[in-house]
């Protein structure tokens, strides 16, 4: 008998994005899966139940996901939609375990029987570039910030000759360039901006300047042994937050956008622009806080609000990937098929993970009745990425398919031979 998927409709406030498309819908069926949709579940995301329904998917209730053996979510699933699931169905999904309150909710959920990946906590391994899911959305979320600014801005973003005079470009600073940063750095210089970026990882220098824009930071000790084995920033001491600080607060006063992306595993989000730097802002600058749901990274900011201090708009909309929903629903399910053919067996059509799997081991999170422990995904790499990691190697782990998309879209009309082969890092 075939395994049935069940594509789940988001219940999350807000969230408009699913965790299939009509592609990974034909895909699943060539697996030999039975797929099944709840109805409506796409419609946010420009997905209509018939787009389903003619790729091969069954329209269904959501009582029907008790006969699913697979579940597949962006959301972590509430406990009343997991009294829905049979006890010992797999569930994929993004499960925030470092959330608030996410230990406790996330032990109630275990207790139910699921046994759920927690998506985000793929290893940064070669092998699963194609199942990163952070890479993927952040790659979006990049774009949008720069969207989101451009048209809260009020000017023009290019300069522009013309017979009444000429228009100055806009200045725009990304704070933090992992993948979001890397994206919106590109989205900035496409527009005609004139861009600057700033990062505690030595290897972002080299990429940034490869897709055109000038890098700032305090380039000291601390500053060169800032990125981990797994290409993660570190939390950087508050001496060094003082004086990196200290650098860009001038540099911000003479900025139009500032895009911040900085976020820490584990962590709240470190706060890089304080509310003085705002104040020292021209009216009708804007800034964009992409790290507003873990804090944020912007004093003042306010999630899913738009904020007007002595004229500077602070924007701090939460799930920025989700306003492109379609974009963002299509990656998401591409990163969710490959990891279940992953662990497919060809023949038989069984979806049986490998638990002594790297994959596996890093992004299982509840298992028979019980919540297990977040391991850093470093722990999980093979001895041969272990010797490969290095700053400047660590693109290896990211979505290279995103990477390049982005820089070779920024490279069009410029005269960088470095744009091509700049790779992203896999963070926000």
């Amino acid at each position: 008998m075939a395994l049935s998927v069940f594509v789940a409709k988001e219940s999350f406030a807000g969230e408009k994005r699913v965790a299939a498309s009509p592609e990974t819908i034909r895909k699943y069926k060539m697996l030999g899966f039975a797929p099944m949709v709840e109805r409506g579940a796409g419609q946010a995301a420009a997905q209509p139940d018939a787009a389903f329904a003619a790729a091969g998917a069954e329209i269904v209730e959501r009582e029907e996901a008790a006969k699913a053996d697979i579940v597949l979510k962006l959301r972590r699933p509430t406990l009343q939609e997991a009294e829905f699931y049979k006890k010992g169905a797999y569930c994929l999904c993004l499960l925030d375990p470092y959330g608030h309150n996410a230990e406790t909710e996330l032990a109630a959920l275990a207790a139910t029987g699921l046994r759920a990946f927690s998506m985000e906590l793929m290893p940064r391994i070669t092998r699963a570039q194609s199942m990163d899911v952070l890479s993927s959305q952040a790659n979006l979320a990049g774009y949008c910030a720069v969207i989101e600014a451009a048209a809260h801005y009020g000017r023009l973003l290019p300069m522009m000759m013309t017979a009444a005079g000429t228009v100055p470009a806009a200045r725009v600073f990304v704070m933090g360039a992992g993948v979001a940063g890397l994206s919106a750095i590109a989205t900035a210089r496409r527009l005609g901006a004139v861009v600057t970026a700033t990062d505690v990882r030595p290897a972002a220098k080299e990429q940034v300047a490869s897709l055109g824009a000038k890098f700032i930071a305090v380039e000291d000790e601390e500053f060169r042994a800032a990125e981990t084995a797994g290409g993660y920033a570190r939390e950087m001491s508050a001496d060094y937050q003082q004086r990196q600080a200290a650098l860009i607060a001038g540099h911000i006063a003479k900025q139009d956008i500032i895009i911040t992306t900085a976020l820490i595993p584990s962590r709240p989000a470190p706060r890089l622009v304080s509310a003085a730097m705002i104040k020292s802002m021209r009216a009708g600058s804007v800034l964009v806080d992409l790290a507003v749901e873990r804090g944020g990274n912007i004093e003042g900011v306010a999630a899913d609000d738009i904020i007007e201090i002595d004229g500077v708009k602070l924007i701090g909309w939460q799930n920025m990937p989700g306003r492109v929903a379609a974009t963002a629903s299509e990656l998401y399910a591409r990163n969710l098929y490959a990891f279940i053919a992953q662990f497919t067996d060809k023949e038989s059509g069984i979806f049986a993970p490998d638990s002594n799997d790297e994959l596996v081991k890093a992004s299982l999170l509840m298992a028979e009745g019980c919540l297990l422990p977040v391991i850093p995904a470093f722990a999980y790499l093979s001895k041969g990425d272990k010797a490969a990691v290095k700053p400047e190697k660590t693109a290896e782990e990211s979505d290279e398919a995103a990477a390049k998309a982005v820089v070779n879209n920024a490279a069009e009309g410029e005269e960088s031979d470095k744009a091509e082969s700049v790779n992203l890092e896999p963070r926000i």
